[in-house]
């Protein structure tokens, strides 16, 4: 197992970020968003290419840590 804290993290916050996205998706297909349309999409431009990077950082730690 490579995974460290810091690995760990970055997981975490790609999965977090993954959620925010998939519960922004489905706020602005149902009509009216809770927070506001405007807030909602925001939110969802954000955490989509969040969600990547987090993600690639937490596979470049664990690998970077192989050794």
């Amino acid at each position: 197992m490579y995974l460290t804290p810091k690995s760990g993290l970055f997981l975490g916050g790609s999965c977090v970020s993954a959620i925010a996205a998939v519960g922004s998706i489905f706020e602005l297909s149902y009509g009216q968003p809770d927070l506001g349309f405007q807030v909602t999409a925001i939110i969802l431009a954000l955490s989509i290419p969040l969600t990547g990077l987090f993600f690639f950082a937490a596979v470049k730690d664990a690998r970077a840590n192989m050794k």
